[in-house]
């Protein structure tokens, strides 16, 4: 755990940076940039004891942020949404505004910066997981490419301003909140179709916000020159039938499971070197995922399940 750090979030307000933000701030000075269109995502920084900084990473300069930063978690982003409106904007925010925040802490002062990528820029690779030096490909098109391209600006200001750095290719984040299998638990629940690809089964390694917290920090505290490149994940392989499947059980429901060729293919990641510099998980992706439907459906009461 980080103590009496000055660490910069981005993309504070977020799904996976905002528990990072507020176990952080706990124990040291943690600024929250985001663009916050909603006014609850500032308030629920404050509360928290987090320092908002509202800023657009694809518009202006960074040169007002404080530059005794000594840690950066790098996760704001154009999302896959906005990626595939407008791939130019894409390429800005993920890839050309990531140099410029990295130019603008080229002094040598950090310790460490994160950048979060995405084991959506893998190409497919069939039945095997995903290892950190297989080939990129467009599981996301445009978010996809511009990750790609983020990675690339990213290992050449690590090793050209010696900023030490890691950068986690993110993988099926889940909690409370959202992610994939907390989208495909909704669709259960409300009798919708749930589309995978027809290459079954369909391997994942769910990481729950627990473990994601954990592994977040470790990764600041592991960054280095050049730059570590590693895949963020949970340790369990799970196949998204078989998470569906209990999920229906636990909810009583029949998941309506159907493939086809438009269906995003699995991404599985291998985890070998996640285990030896950040460690294992530790939520079973079984508690993780009865958690995620209890912070859902507070008021439902829910099955056995095995």
């Amino acid at each position: 755990m980080l103590k009496g750090e000055k660490i910069l979030i981005t993309g504070a307000a977020g799904r996976v940076a905002f528990p990072i933000a507020r176990r952080l701030a706990q124990e040291n000075l943690v600024y929250g940039m985001a663009r916050f269109t909603k006014p609850a995502d500032r308030e629920k920084l404050v509360a928290h004891g987090i320092t908002p900084l509202q800023k657009d990473l694809g518009k202006g300069s960074f040169d007002d942020l404080p530059g005794d930063i000594t840690y950066i978690f790098h996760a704001g982003a154009a999302i896959s949404k906005e990626a595939s409106l407008d791939w130019q904007w894409a390429f800005e925010v993920n890839a050309h505004a990531t140099g410029r925040l990295m130019s603008r802490y080229k002094s040598g002062k950090l310790k460490g910066f994160v950048y979060c990528s995405t084991g959506s820029q893998y190409d497919y690779q069939g039945h095997r997981p995903l290892k950190e030096s297989d080939r990129p490909g467009l599981h996301n098109h445009n978010y996809s490419l511009s990750k790609i391209a983020g990675e690339a600006v990213v290992n050449f200001a690590s090793s050209q301003w010696n900023i030490p750095t890691t950068i986690i290719r993110i993988f099926s984040t889940y909690g409370p909140t959202g992610g994939a299998p907390y989208d495909r638990m909704k669709a259960i629940v409300e009798g919708r179709e749930v589309a995978l690809y027809p290459d079954k089964p369909n391997n994942y390694n769910p990481i729950f916000e627990d473990d994601y917290v954990d592994l977040g920090i470790r990764a600041m505290e592991v960054a280095r020159t050049p730059a570590l490149t590693v895949n963020w994940s949970g340790s369990e392989t799970v196949s998204a039938e078989d998470y569906c499947e209990y999920i229906g059980k636990l909810v009583g429901k029949k998941p309506k499971i159907v493939y086809n060729n438009t269906a995003y293919w699995p991404i599985w990641p291998d985890t070998t070197l996640m285990h030896q510099v950040l460690g294992r998980t530790k939520v079973h992706w079984q508690d993780g995922f009865k958690r995620m439907v209890q912070a859902a459906y507070p008021e439902m009461k829910l099955n056995d399940a095995p």
